[in-house]
This record gives C-alpha cells, structure tokens and sequence, in this order.
C-alpha cells in the first residue's frame, strides 16, 4: 500500500470538475468556503474520481441536520441508481489560497485515517476567473499522520518527529478525463477561437487581487507574530523558573550542610516536581500551518511583477524579490525556532 500511495495519480472525470465549479458559483459568496463529497474508486495505481455531490448549506440553527447521515443517505440513492458510491476524499473552495486551517487538517486526517488513499480537492475560483483552472489534489504526509495520532502537537513532540511546514502536506498530480465526444468537441473548438492576446504581461488591472493577497498575506504574518510572542514568553518563564529551581536546590544544599556542621539531621526530601510545575507549552501546530500557507500555496502570480514591470528595470525587480523572500524565510525560521 505504501508504494501505491506514493505512485497514486489522480484521475478526475470533467463533470466533477463541474459540479464543483457549479457548486461554488451557486453558494459560494466571495469568502464563502464551499465542500462537498469526493466518489469513486482505486483502480491500479489510480485515484479515479468519477461523482460528487456538496454540502448543503445550513447555520447553527439548524439543529435537526445531521451531516454524517446526509452522506449515508445520498450515498444509498446513488447506489440504488448504480453509480460510484464509495468516499474517496472530499473538495473544498478556497479564498486567495488561504485553505491551510486546523478545520482542513482534521478533516483530512479523519478521511485519511479511515481511507488511506483519501484526497482532498482545492478549488482556487478566483484564479479560475482569470482564465487558468485552478484545482489541486493534497493528501497528509506520513510524519503529519504520525502526530496527528497521537495528538502531540508540543514543540518537543514536533522537534522529536523531525516535522517543519515542508513535511506537511503532499501534492498528488491530477489528470482530467473527459470523453471522446467532448475531446472531438474540445478540438473544433480549440480550431475555430481566435489567437490569444499576447500583451498580457503590460496589462495593470490586477491591483484589486494584488492588494487583497498582501492583505492577507499580513494578516497571516500578524498571526504568526503573535503566536512567536506567546512562544518566547513561555521559553522565558520556563528559563526564569528553572533559575529559581537551582536557586532553591543551592539554598537546600548550604542549609543541610550547616545542619549537619552542628549535629541536626538533614532536612525531609520534598517533590520538587510539585513546588515547581513547569508552565505549560504552547501548541505549535497553528504555527505550522500558518507556514505550511507558504509552503503548500505556492501561487506564483504574474500581476506583482506586472504592476513594478513600468518602473522598475530586471536588476531593481529580483532586488525586490530576494528582500522579500529573504524576510519571508526569516520570519518562518524564527516561527519554527521559536525565537523572533
């Protein structure tokens, strides 16, 4: 199993694809996150995705819904009609690529602890809009799965299992199957369109998506600062208890050797684990996932580069480029060590 997992390939048929564009233009409002239910089978070394169906929406309210059985009875009709009923995973749409969450990590660790060859299937509508159909299938790592069983999320446990952001998620590449008709439909198309527009690269009207993802981009640097702050506050308290620990042992020491410079026996052995309990350490996983956003969303747009492209020559833009990847690194190296 270990070798077909690593061998895997995702086959997706083109109505899946579909159904989970369909299903996010219907619900799906700006940040509205839209999931649903991956079907098919494992054919060889192949994941094949053949039918889907979403989530329906519902709030808090809505006391009597209950999710677990929604899917038993939408997978017992499409049974009854013969068609693919088994889970093989489940999608997810994402919102200028911020899918990487605690909610997703448990999602998937819950689909792939019962199935193991479970994926999950981001949809990048925004980055659809601007022409490039953006769907990536993601599994968790083995190392990412060992922790998860056994939810030790310290940094000891982490340093232990030699896990950073990189280790965290896996990419499994994707394959679109459609059918001969709609490959002949596709072609005569492809014949009859006009030639593209080859002055993309001076084209500046990318600044709204632009400016929103260094938006978020902050937001997610302000979220691992703090997070950095909590850590260097608890390693400092842990430092500052430990000096008062061997501060109290010297005193026990010098104390007990007095005493038995006069004759008196020694003091009573005390539980120095229970006069000083060390603080308790911050989980480090929503560290890892705010890095693993850098990690597993390797979004490479071309729009920065158009905007500085008029007023900035090649040398000024890689200048540009390496400061910003240079602090990028820096502030994830930091967040892993944790030291600012």
């Amino acid at each position: 199993p270990n070798s077909l997992l690593q061998q895997l390939c995702v086959c997706v048929r083109l109505q899946v694809v579909l159904k989970i564009i369909k299903h996010y233009q219907e619900e799906g409002q700006g940040s509205e996150v839209v999931q649903g239910v991956l079907l098919g089978l494992v054919v060889e070394d192949r994941l094949e995705i053949t039918n889907c169906f979403p989530f329906p929406q519902h709030t808090e309210d809505d006391v009597d819904f209950d999710e677990v059985q929604y899917q038993m009875e939408m997978m017992r009709s499409l049974r009854h009609v013969n068609i693919d009923h088994l889970h093989v995973g489940w999608y997810q749409s994402t919102y200028y690529g911020s899918f990487v969450s605690r909610a997703l990590l448990d999602s998937q660790f819950s689909y792939q602890h019962a199935i193991e060859e479970s994926v999950v299937l981001i949809y990048d509508p925004i980055k659809t809009a601007q022409g490039s159909l953006c769907l990536k299938a993601y599994r968790l790592t083995p190392k990412l799965m060992e922790i998860c069983k056994e939810k030790d999320f310290s940094p000891e446990g982490l340093k232990k299992a030699c896990i950073g952001y990189e280790h965290m998620f896996e990419e499994v590449p994707i394959v679109i199957k459609n059918s001969h008709l709609i490959n002949v439909l596709l072609l005569d198309l492809q014949e009859k369109s006009t030639v593209a527009d080859k002055h993309e690269l001076l084209n500046l009207s990318s600044s709204n998506h632009l400016e929103k993802s260094l938006q978020l981009l902050m937001d997610r640097m302000d979220d691992m600062s703090q997070d950095i702050g909590k850590y260097n506050t608890y390693c400092r308290n842990l430092s500052k208890q430990q000096q008062q620990k061997q501060q109290y042992l010297q005193r026990r020491q010098q104390e007990n050797a007095q005493r038995q410079s006069r004759g008196e026996p020694p003091l009573p052995e005390e539980d120095i684990s229970k006069m000083f309990k060390p603080p308790q350490a911050p989980a480090r996983m929503d560290t890892l996932l705010i890095a693993g956003t850098r990690g597993v969303n390797g979004r490479r747009s071309p729009s920065i580069k158009r905007l500085f492209l008029p007023a900035y020559s090649t040398g000024h833009w890689k200048f540009i480029v390496l400061c910003l990847k240079e602090s990028i690194h820096e502030l994830i190296n930091s967040a892993m060590n944790g030291s600012v």
